[in-house]
């Protein structure tokens, strides 16, 4: 009987050992940004997505109003 038993276990072992590991097919992260999520959410139809693509045309005009301020601080120095 403790022979079984010692035998199950080393099968089963050396059939639970990682072999040789094959390559990945699928990407673990996403490629797309969340601005081009957002993008292409805003030309959904869904509730809100329009909404979504005023909230990215505010958050642009607002970084060209800092983008500009910036350069004004920068040409005085």
């Amino acid at each position: 009987m403790k022979r079984i038993l010692c035998l199950g276990a080393v099968v089963l072992a050396l059939g639970c050992t990682p072999g040789e590991k094959q390559p990945r097919t699928t990407v673990d992260r996403d490629t797309l940004t969340r601005r081009q999520k957002d993008s292409i959410i805003s030309t959904m139809p869904l509730p809100g997505a329009k909404g979504v693509g005023n909230a990215m045309k505010a958050a642009d005009r607002i970084q060209a109003r800092a983008d500009a301020l910036d350069s004004l601080s920068r040409r005085r120095r």
